[in-house]
């Protein structure tokens, strides 16, 4: 990564703020606007981020850290800051109405596939806090109090003198004496989005080369941009409320309890059991108060507390932006998608989206990859989302529908099939694969369209990197590498490494099936699998997949 502190300007509390400039723009600074301003200042990127809070959320909204994200705090630097502040949950425990049906080891279905095989709750509010301290570290800042007015496209053929610039320029760094003086170089500096912001002194107006709209649900870059937000509402309505003293769940472990008209999920959230309790209510009131709810769930599933932190009601979304990226502009995290809390998966879609966008931008900054490379963001993060929220609709459709079929299983066979399914999953062979789906490390993109062309998915290239054991920690460098397995040749490495220009890893006979001892893969700097080869095939396959860069100052 690089260290050398980001180029934005960040006035101080005592410099007059009227024009900013920056190389990335990023509007809201939850989980992922922090996050993606966090890999930005990481990379040495400029970046400008505004919200219009006072500071980081104090409210505990999303709070489940999924294994895939535990993996990119630790490539960030961070995982044992994030995991000394998390309740690490190893366990769910499924029911029905009053009755437990058992425990599922989720640590130990996990096993073997992630170095964090286990839920982890840690309220949004605190992400938020460690992504902020840690950005500060990096020398970034929030403008907080600051918000969105408009924000305006600079003309195409602006940008596509923009991006004859930086060929230019990366070709004068290779080839110096080869490269023309182009007049386009001269005067101001041609910028891709022009932002007009209100903020606590007054009118600003920000530069920048691109902007991220990570403002949420109701996201004004999303609004202002034009870009439809498709989906629907549900009509139920959720409760949300933070109990302790809790009696009626088992301690430590996510409970999931569905009932004849109702569905219960809890998550622990610490000593004196403090839980997170999410449920519906089937009502068109919305002003229904906590002790309607605590009396509904006394009478459904035996549960009760003895006082509340806070309690909410609100409406469930699933809608995916038609859009994530329209020219200088991106959306990412719930100004992109939002959906049910089924899985708990919204928090950490967005932080992937976060990593996955600002890595792609750190290649085009630093000179190794076209502007065009980024659609790769939108082609990779939107199907994923779309996934998510179908899968999402279905199954929240599932417990909540009132059908006949639906209230027969609900009331009928759950009750029958569930103590068996709990003693018998964790024996099933497939049982690794539910982990993966849900801790998210299962994701696939394609990495060439000639592997979407012939539509199948393989076990290793367009996935995150499969974990050996001892191979994730040279990820933190975030940058293009091979890695090699088993036994291999010295000199075969050596001239690999010439020829590609990027640093190729050995690593011991692998622990996973999904790595292959005598094969070379090529891995990407967010940690995904670009593609693999034989020693013999590996310069030429891999060529195809790495940034022009690379080859052009390896004589490629």
């Amino acid at each position: 990564m690089n260290d050398e502190p980001a180029s934005a300007q960040q006035p101080s509390d005592d410099q007059p703020m009227n024009h900013l400039t920056a190389e990335v723009l990023v509007v809201g600074a939850g989980p992922t606007g922090l996050m993606l301003a966090n890999w930005l200042a990481c990379l040495g990127v400029g970046v400008i981020v505004i919200d219009g809070k006072a500071g980081p959320t104090t409210e505990s909204r999303a709070l489940v850290v999924q294994a895939r994200s535990m993996e990119i705090y630790d490539q960030l630097g961070i995982a044992e800051e994030v995991l000394a502040q998390t309740v690490p949950v190893r366990s769910i425990a499924p029911g029905f109405g009053t009755r437990v049906f058992g425990r599922i080891p989720m640590g130990e279905i996990g096993a073997g596939t992630t170095p964090y095989s286990s839920l982890f709750v840690l309220e949004q509010s605190r992400n938020e806090q460690i992504l902020y301290d840690n950005l500060r570290r990096l020398g970034g800042e929030v403008l907080w109090g600051h918000e969105l007015d408009t924000i305006e496209l600079e003309r195409l053929e602006r940008l596509e003198r923009l991006e004859r610039l930086e060929r230019l320029e990366r070709l004068e760094r290779l080839e110096p004496d080869t490269v023309e003086t182009d007049s386009a170089a001269d005067g101001d500096p041609l910028w891709g989005v022009t932002a007009s912001i209100r903020g606590s002194r007054g009118a600003v107006t920000v530069r920048a080369r691109y902007c991220v709209g990570a403002d949420g649900t109701n996201s004004a870059v999303r609004q202002l941009t034009g870009i439809p937000f498709e989906g629907a509402t549900n009509e139920l309505l959720f409760y949300v409320c933070d109990a302790v003293g809790v009696t009626g769940l088992v301690s430590g472990a996510v409970n999931i309890r569905p009932a004849p008209h109702d569905v219960l999920l809890s998550f622990p959230m610490g000593q004196g059991e403090h839980h997170r309790v999410i449920g519906i209510l089937r009502t068109p009131d919305d002003a229904v108060d906590e002790e309607a709810v605590r009396a509904r769930l006394g009478l459904v599933y035996g549960v009760d507390w003895i006082g509340t932190r806070w309690f909410s009601t609100y409406r469930v979304h699933h809608r995916v932006a038609a859009e994530f990226r329209r020219g200088p502009i991106f959306l990412a995290g719930d100004a992109a998608h939002v959906h049910s809390p089924v899985g708990a998966q919204g928090m950490n879609t967005g932080l992937q989206d976060a990593h996955n966008l600002a890595l792609a931008l750190g290649d085009v900054f630093a000179g190794r990859a076209p502007d065009a490379s980024l659609d790769r963001y939108e082609a990779e993060r939107r199907p994923v989302a779309r996934r998510l929220v179908s899968t999402t609709d279905r199954v929240f459709a599932a417990v909540t529908s009132e059908r006949l079929i639906a209230s027969v299983v609900r009331r009928g066979v759950i009750p029958l099939v569930g103590p068996i399914a709990v003693r018998l999953l964790p024996k099933i062979t497939g049982a690794p694969r539910l982990f993966e789906y849900v801790s998210q490390v299962r994701i696939h993109y394609w990495m060439s369209e000639q592997d979407r062309a012939r539509g199948r998915r393989g076990a290793t290239v367009g996935r995150r990197l499969p974990w050996s054991g001892d191979n994730f920690a040279v990820l933190r460098s975030a940058t293009w590498q091979v890695h090699a397995y088993g036994s291999v040749n010295p000199s075969a490495v050596d001239r690999l490494g010439a020829q590609l220009g990027v640093p190729v890893h050995t690593f011991p006979a692998p622990s996973t099936q999904r790595l292959r001892a005598g094969m070379f893969y090529l891995v990407r700097p967010d940690g995904f699998v670009a593609a693999q080869a034989t020693a013999s095939q590996a310069a030429e396959v891999f060529r195809a997949s790495l940034p022009e860069q690379y080859l052009s100052a390896a004589g490629g």
